[in-house]
C-alpha cells in the first residue's frame, strides 16, 4: 500500500492471518471463487484498462495526448498524478545493492482484462519511497519483507471489498478492481471523527473503484497500524466500506452494520431467517 509514514514499522511483520499466497492458484480465494463460478462476460465489463498509476491505457486518444511532461531524476511524470509514465526498474541514486526486479501477480482481477494485477517489484518500490521522500529508515535489506507486507495488505483488502460485494452477488458474481488511487494526505470522514475522538491517524487511504459487471462503485480503505501490537495479527487494522456516492452505496452501509449486528447478538438474518453469509464473512474478514 503506497505510504511509509511508518515504513519501518510496517515492515516488521506482516499479520500472520494476512499473509495470502502471492502465486494465483494456491488456495482458494473468494475471487477464485467467483471467478470459477461465474466469469463476467465482455459485454458487461467495463472496457477501461489502467495501470497501477490510475491511467487509462487502453485508449489511444487519451494515451497519446501527453500534456506538460516533466522531468524528474530523469522519469518522466505525468501531470495528472505526479506519476511516471513507466514504471521505473533502475538502479535509483545512492542505491548500495542491487533489488529485484521481478514483479509477482497478485490474486486480484484486474479490469477490463482477463488478468490479475501485478505487484509493484521490489525495486519499484523503492524508487517509489526515495522519489517520494519516504521511508529513509528503510534499505535494500528491508524490502523483501516491506513489499511481503505491502502485498498482503493489498490481498487483505480485497477479501474485505468482497465481503461487501458478496451483497450484489446476484447482479454479479465476478467483480474486478479497476483502478485505485492513494491518499494518504486526505483524512476520510469516518478517520478524522476517530482522530477527534482521540484515537490515532491512518497511515495511509486508499480510494479503490470496481467494476461490478459495467457498474463503477468506489471504495474507501483506512490503514491503522498499532505499535504496541507489532508483531501479531491485530497490529494492522484495515477499514473498507463503499463511498457514500450513492443512495444505493449508503443502503449497503446500513444492511451490513444490520447483518453483523444481529450475528454478534447470535441471532439469524432479519431477512431471510437464516444465518447470514455475509455477516459470516465479515467476522472472518474482521479477525484477521
Amino acid at each position: 500500500m503506497g505510504n511509509s509514514s511508518s515504513a519501518r514499522r510496517s515492515q516488521e511483520a506482516a499479520p500472520p492471518a494476512a499473509q495470502p499466497s502471492a502465486t494465483p492458484g494456491q488456495g482458494v480465494s473468494p475471487v477464485q471463487e467467483a471467478d470459477s463460478a461465474c466469469p463476467v462476460p465482455a459485454e458487461y465489463r467495463n472496457p477501461a484498462v489502467y495501470n497501477v498509476y490510475g491511467q487509462r491505457v487502453d485508449d489511444q486518444s487519451v494515451a497519446g495526448r501527453n500534456p506538460l511532461r516533466a522531468l524528474q531524476n530523469g522519469e518522466v511524470l505525468d501531470p495528472r498524478n505526479n506519476m511516471p509514465l513507466e514504471p521505473n526498474q533502475l538502479p535509483c541514486p545512492g542505491q548500495r545493492k542491487p533489488l529485484v526486479t521481478e514483479r509477482v501477480a497478485s490474486t486480484i482481477p484486474k479490469g477490463g482484462t482477463n488478468a490479475t494485477w501485478l505487484f509493484p517489484s521490489p525495486q519499484m518500490v523503492f524508487n517509489a519511497l526515495r522519489r517520494k521522500g519516504k521511508g529513509e529508515d528503510v534499505t535494500e535489506d528491508d524490502m523483501e519483507s516491506f513489499v511481503h507486507a505491502h502485498n498482503a495488505m493489498n490481498e487483505r483488502t480485497w477479501h474485505n471489498v468482497m465481503m461487501w460485494e458478496r451483497l450484489h452477488a446476484s447482479e454479479c458474481g465476478a467483480p474486478m478492481l479497476l483502478k485505485f488511487q492513494g491518499k494518504p494526505h486526505d483524512l476520510s470522514p469516518l478517520a478524522w471523527v476517530r482522530q477527534m475522538l482521540g484515537g490515532p491517524a491512518p497511515f495511509d487511504r486508499h480510494d479503490w473503484t470496481i467494476d461490478r459487471c459495467g457498474k463503477e462503485v468506489r471504495y474507501v480503505i483506512d490503514f491503522y497500524f498499532y505499535d504496541e501490537k507489532a508483531g501479531t495479527p491485530e497490529a494492522f487494522e484495515i477499514i473498507t466500506r463503499p463511498a457514500i456516492d450513492s443512495f444505493e452505496n449508503a443502503l449497503d452501509r446500513a444492511k451490513m452494520n444490520i447483518y453483523l449486528k444481529f450475528a454478534e447478538w447470535g441471532l439469524p438474518c432479519p431477512i431471510s431467517g437464516h444465518q447470514g453469509t455475509v455477516a459470516s464473512a465479515s467476522a472472518g474478514a474482521q479477525q484477521q
